[in-house]
């Protein structure tokens, strides 16, 4: 794959990302930190370490000193272990997902596995500041979804370099939503570029939104490699300076000991071959506001506290989206050939697209339902394309993804 980005190593640069409004700078230094101390901050002391077959290290890392505790708003946070609802019908007794780590130990009671942050991963990031982020984008959806926030040209950003391929339902009586993805592993040509097959959900301003996410992704610049790795995400500003993939910056609180976050996943589907799907579902305790996520029905994973939002904090979720999104400083021409999904466009169907099925939204009571007003929506339909199918005797199962560069999107 080559060499990506290096920085130098006596580089300075501040450390954390400033949440704005009300929260303070979420672990922001009032001095410069080298490469060295970042590796201090973001790797917790270890009771155990785990050699993964594919090159990981993974920590067993005491509960209460995972990252989440460095954020400001979380110094006295008390771990809600379980939620105190669940919104899926019945427990699966399945493992929820199967990580290569796994065959080599597990974590002990009391522990969650975080994979390791080593110097060469900071290495292939353009400063410690961007390390774990996505780049910011104007919104993906139609402008009429979400409000806008009237006077402030600065949210209207200069760089978008993200396409996505999606369902989108909004409204505003969301609690939540859920759905099985399908699992590939595709190209990504550029060390820069990602790819992912996610659900998101947001709320508030138009261009500096609230999201949680999670899902699955192909990140090198990120991980190093070009495998397929559960993720999850979250942002308070549309991606600009808050949030982060997994554990490399403090917010999300896990308390799932089997499941680590940003490692990769043993089986991906195959064309005309077998198919492999994770089941994801976010949604919020009515009692602690904490966004849950869990894996399989009901299996919880862990979960982002309020106290990391303003809207999502005691709002509900105005905008549930499921699909994919490519990362690229080349969606023009000539436009990149990392690709979305299976690499296949969403009308090859089952086996050959990737897919997301038993779509479902959370309602103000609580109740599980596919949801009403579902659309389909495609940044670039020559690149990436969409298509709720209706199955034959049964709810719509939605398709999506693309080669990207091909003869029609040059």
């Amino acid at each position: 794959m080559g060499k990506i980005f290096a920085i130098n190593l006596l580089a300075m640069v501040f450390l954390g990302l400033s949440c704005g409004g009300d929260i303070k700078a979420e672990g922001r230094s009032s001095y410069p930190i080298d490469i060295d101390t970042k590796l201090k901050l973001l790797n917790k002391p270890a009771v155990k370490s785990i050699q993964s077959e594919d090159g990981d290290i993974i920590d067993c890392v005491d509960i209460y000193k995972q990252p989440a505790f460095d954020h400001p708003a979380l110094k006295n946070h008390i771990i809600q272990m379980r939620p105190s609802y669940d919104v899926a019908t019945q427990e699966n007794s399945k493992f929820p997902l199967s990580q290569i780590w796994q065959s080599k130990g597990s974590c002990p009671k009391g522990t969650i596995p975080i994979r390791r942050i080593q110097k060469k991963d900071l290495l292939r990031d353009t400063s410690l500041d961007n390390f774990g982020r996505k780049y910011p984008t104007q919104s993906s959806y139609p402008s009429s979804s979400m409000p806008k926030e009237s006077n402030n040209s600065s949210l209207d950003l200069a760089t978008v370099n993200h396409s996505t391929a999606l369902l989108y339902s909004n409204g505003d009586d969301f609690l939540g939503a859920m759905g099985e993805i399908n699992v590939w592993n595709p190209t990504v040509v550029d060390p820069e570029d990602f790819t992912t097959a996610q659900i998101w959900l947001k709320a508030g301003i138009q261009h500096s939104f609230e999201s949680v996410e999670s899902g699955w992704v192909v990140n090198p610049r990120l991980y190093g490699d070009i495998k397929t790795r559960f993720f999850v995400y979250w942002t308070r500003d549309g991606y600009r300076r808050t949030g982060c993939f997994d554990h490399t910056c403090s917010g999300f609180v896990q308390t799932n000991p089997g499941v680590a976050l940003g490692t990769a996943l043993r089986n991906v589907s195959t064309k005309s071959g077998q198919q492999q799907n994770i089941s994801v579902e976010i949604s919020k305790d009515p009692h602690t506001n904490n966004w849950w996520l869990k894996l399989e029905k009901n299996i919880p994973i862990g979960y982002w506290p309020p106290h990391l939002f303003r809207y999502l904090s005691s709002q509900k979720v105005q905008l549930v989206e499921w699909g994919g999104q490519v990362y690229s400083k080349r969606l023009t021409r000539p436009h990149t050939t990392t690709a979305m999904g299976s690499g296949e466009f969403a009308s090859g169907l089952y086996g050959k697209a990737c897919f997301i099925q038993n779509i479902r939204i959370v309602d103000d009571s609580y109740q599980v339902k596919y949801p009403g007003n579902a659309v389909p929506y495609s940044d670039e339909t020559n690149c990436y394309s969409t298509w709720n199918h209706p199955e034959k005797g049964g709810e719509p199962v939605f398709y999506f993804g693309g080669p990207g560069r091909n003869p029609k999107c040059p």
